[in-house]
């Protein structure tokens, strides 16, 4: 009795898993599609053999670190990538003294910290624990550190203090402590991504972003926290907090990354953006991000979420600041099919009376007129440009959620091995919300529909290129209408700089998008603002 219930059961999941003609009529569904009853019955064969073969798939380790062969680039067809890179005079002032009130070095910028290292006012050991103690202080009130890096960060200031002794300085970064955003891979520390399932992972790589920032000569003093798996703020061990009000998020997902920065406890650090991860940390803490085009950093050692989404760009207090950090992080190591070796010529000079500036007529028109953005029009114009009003291409090229298809499907797919062991039960948040529901419906997401809205994203790419190519930047309110999808999907950087404060005392912002590869533009002008007001030179009074 006994052996014929298990063939019973044996039989009765031989037939649950068998694809019939009713599958198809509930699958159809997901797909908005209608099959005739012929049609459905001449699939059936195909589809049964198609899922034996994904068994077969399944039985094979997919992890997140197997590349992708197929490379996504931003360019329209025709565009030329500009590649010679001329010598950049960084601007390093002569005379930066150390301050009478220690705590203020905190908020030097990357010249002065350069100036003082350089001409052997301070140590990068000195400084390096400078930055170590202030992290140890405020690591926890923040909530934005998962590991200190301390004996590492030691070794390279000692290495630093020894060739700058030496008369080798390798440049503005050479000496300075910064942060990495945990998902990067350094050997020998844990690369947590944020998130329960990896908690203790160690990954026996470097990533391309670190060992960039090494030959730089940066020290690394701390990986830091991110949203678990890049978005929000909450992680494994917490959520990060606003050092403006501690009582709220610093948004993410790199969002210890803003929230170090802002606070002063490193001078600048390095953030990912698939879907805004640069542009709204930087926003609610008030700190000035680069979100570089697409492909111009390597992404070898660092955690895929969307292979043709994810970048990589500076964090830091300044235009200039992120200057300098974009022009030793750039880059590729050929690991990554999308990175392109590519040229950054800044300048820190902008003529704003010859620039041709824009700003998105239908986005500010949301703005009261009261608002703190139209003030950054008028500042402008007193700076000496003309602002010209524009459309800003939005619902007429946007017509349907084509980001969310995107990030669903890769995520899903990077991920896939996280969902199928059910690991995915671990991550802190379970609401349809958040990653387990997305990847779980990324895989329902068909081939057919993924191809076909990138095919529609190519003649996105081609609108956004045909509408730029008549202005240097283009200013927008940072989360108006579609344009932070739109300019993810088209690969454009954007700067996003700190505009003063809502009467409840939390920053707010402006974003500069340029044109693909014109990031010097865009941080020029960002700049000349920054020079002319103090928004980024404000910080916040319980970490001063």
């Amino acid at each position: 009795m006994r052996y014929f219930l298990i063939l019973l059961l044996l039989a009765g999941t031989a037939s649950a898993q068998t694809i019939d003609t009713a599958t198809v009529s509930q699958a159809q569904k997901l797909n908005a599609l209608q099959f005739t009853a012929a049609e459905k019955d001449s699939m059936i064969d195909g589809l049964n053999n198609y899922r034996s073969q994904y068994e077969k798939l399944h039985q094979v380790s997919t992890p997140n670190s197997l590349a992708y062969p197929f490379a996504f680039h931003p360019e329209p067809p025709g565009f030329k990538i500009p590649t010679k890179q001329a010598p950049i005079n960084w601007s390093i002032p002569a005379n930066v003294q150390l301050p009478a009130n220690r705590n203020e070095l905190a908020f030097y910028s990357i010249p002065q910290l350069a100036s003082l290292l350089k001409n052997k006012k301070i140590t990068s050991v000195a400084l390096t624990q400078f930055f170590l103690d202030r992290l140890k202080k405020w690591g926890d009130t923040l909530e934005c550190v998962i590991t200190l890096t301390e004996d590492l960060a030691l070794q390279q200031a000692k290495q630093a203090d020894a060739e700058i002794s030496k008369g080798q300085w390798r440049g503005p970064l050479h000496g300075i402590p910064y942060g990495l955003k945990d998902l990067f891979a350094v050997k020998g520390y844990k690369t947590t991504w944020g998130s329960v399932p990896f908690k203790d992972q160690v990954i026996d790589e470097d990533a391309f972003v670190y060992t960039q920032l090494k030959k730089a000569g940066a020290v690394l003093v701390a990986k830091l926290t991110l949203g678990e798996l890049a978005q929000n703020d909450q992680w494994f061990g917490g959520r990060t907090r606003n050092p403006w009000d501690i009582t709220k998020g610093s948004s993410g997902s790199s969002a210890g990354s803003a929230s170090a920065t802002v606070a002063g406890l490193v001078p600048f650090a390095i953030g990912t953006e698939t879907y805004g991860s640069i542009t709204s940390p930087a926003h609610r803490c008030g700190a000035t991000g680069l979100r570089p085009t697409f492909g111009s950093v390597s992404r070898s050692g660092a955690m895929v979420l969307s292979w043709s989404l994810d970048k990589a760009g500076p964090i830091c207090r300044s235009a200039e600041d992120a200057a300098i950090v974009f022009y030793y992080l750039k880059g590729t190591d050929g690991k990554d099919a999308s990175a392109i070796e590519r040229a950054f010529n800044y300048t820190g000079k902008a003529d704003l009376k010859k620039l041709r500036i824009a700003y998105a007529g239908n986005y500010f028109k949301q703005i009261p007129p009261n608002g703190m953005q139209w003030s950054v029009l008028n500042k402008f114009r007193e700076l000496g440009a003309n602002p010209k009003e524009v459309e800003f291409p939005d619902s007429t090229v946007y017509t349907y959620n084509m980001i969310g298809i995107m990030i669903s499907a890769e995520s899903g797919a990077a991920f896939d091995e996280l969902t199928r062991s059910d690991r995915d039960d671990l991550i802190r948040r379970q609401d349809k919300n958040f990653w387990p529901n997305s990847f779980r419906v990324g895989r329902f997401i068909p081939a057919v529909e993924y191809i076909n809205a990138n095919r529609h994203r190519s003649l996105l790419i081609e609108t956004i290129n045909d509408f730029m190519k008549d202005y240097d930047v283009v200013i927008v309110p940072s989360f108006a209408g579609s344009q932070l999808p739109i300019t993810n999907l088209t690969g454009h950087p954007v700067v996003i700089l700190p505009i003063g404060f809502t009467p409840e005392g939390m920053p707010n912002s402006i974003t500069l998008i340029g044109n693909l590869y014109q990031e010097a533009t865009i941080l020029a002008v960002a700049k000349a603002f920054q020079d002319a007001t103090d928004f980024n030179k404000k910080h916040p009074q319980k970490f001063k």
